[in-house]
């Protein structure tokens, strides 16, 4: 991490990491219908496993940066995510699923965030590719989990890429029991009147700011119990650049978003007394000819990296993780208590004590 790097070279982008043009990510909010409800009481609901002396209220938010290989986090200038790390911790951690048996998992975006979101391989959530999506939704989202056993508990999703929504965690789906969640940002990448298309992958990295300003002011005013957010501009880079400069730069890039979240869940703590649980990861690495392309098993592709500020991490966290292993983490963080029939289909172990 980078806590252990030394010197890196920042050349080739502005101040900001920007590689070119001007723009203006203010806007609107954008909540949906469920935004103007009234505001639920915070506090541990009927499904939190409670201690007998109180406890500050547990809350967390995971962040998915998209297609970073451990070597690269390593390697680049990343102040923000040191600065998480310094006060919980940094590891590699791994994707795709035992090798050679049905839980084999291709190192491609969607697959990974359902591994994460659900706990568990493709061979039970049934996504393989970011296409023809088809989620088996008898394996619960940590959304689903949260709002069945604590359903006065509140939830955020704040994304580039609005399946993650819609299909992934299937909000309002009969499916999913018609699954809500109180706070979202996304749908940009669908509206070109607010969000016209620029040159080099620009566009993204305009609505990755505007989801990660969203996510920040939401988390800062509202306090969501458990929020994702997922920024996906570091993929798009590494599509179209491969391993280099450029990659490098959206990686900066990346690194201030996740400070903007980091400084409202600081902001919350200090404020509120809260327990926060931040933690941020990757989907999955990069091949190692060129950084452009990914999905095999290669040890690059399947190799990503976790940094959290919890100071509850027990020996599993610095034992190479698996992302599954997310899941029962978040669960643990937030005292749920994970029905039977759920936990049975899990494929994670918490990392968190």
């Amino acid at each position: 991490m980078g806590i252990e790097r030394s010197a890196r070279d920042t050349r080739g982008a502005d101040d900001d990491g920007i590689w070119g043009g001007d723009w203006d990510c203010s806007g609107p909010w954008w909540r949906l219908g469920l935004f103007s409800v009234a505001i639920l009481m915070a506090g541990a609901g009927p499904g939190r496993v409670m201690a007998e002396d109180p406890s500050p209220l547990a809350k967390a938010v995971f962040v998915i940066v998209d297609g970073i290989p451990a070597d690269v986090i390593e390697r680049v200038a990343t102040p923000q995510l040191d600065a998480v790390a310094a006060i919980g911790g940094y590891t590699r951690a791994q994707v795709g699923g035992p090798v050679g048996t049905p839980a084999e998992t291709p190192t491609v975006s969607a697959p990974g965030y359902m591994s994460l979101i659900t706990g568990t391989w493709a061979n039970k959530h049934n996504v393989r590719d970011n296409e023809g999506l088809e989620p088996n939704y008898d394996y619960w989202s940590l959304f689903r989990l949260a709002k069945s056993v604590d359903p006065p508990l509140r939830t955020g999703l704040f994304s580039t890429w609005t399946d993650n929504r819609t299909v992934l965690v299937g909000s309002g789906l009969a499916d999913t029991d018609n699954l809500s969640i109180d706070y979202v940002a996304d749908g940009y990448e669908r509206d070109p009147d607010r969000f016209p298309p620029r040159e080099h992958e620009q566009h993204i990295q305009v609505i990755d700011r505007h989801v990660a300003a969203e996510a920040a002011e939401v988390i800062a005013t509202e306090g969501p119990d458990l929020s994702w957010v997922y920024l996906q501009y570091t993929d798009d880079m590494g599509h179209e650049w491969g391993d280099g400069p450029e990659f490098d730069a959206s990686v900066r890039v990346m690194d201030s978003l996740v400070g903007q979240i980091w400084a409202a869940v600081q902001e919350r703590q200090e404020r509120l007394g809260e327990d926060w649980l931040l933690l941020v990861t990757t989907d999955h690495g990069r091949d190692v000819e060129t950084g452009r392309d990914h999905g095999g098993h290669t040890p690059r592709e399947r190799t990503i990296w976790m940094v959290t500020n919890s100071q509850r991490l027990n020996a599993r966290y610095y034992r190479q993780p698996q992302i599954v292993d997310i899941y029962p983490s978040i669960a643990a963080h937030l005292n749920l208590a994970i029905p039977s029939t759920v936990a049975a289909g899990l494929d994670g172990r918490a990392f968190i004590d």
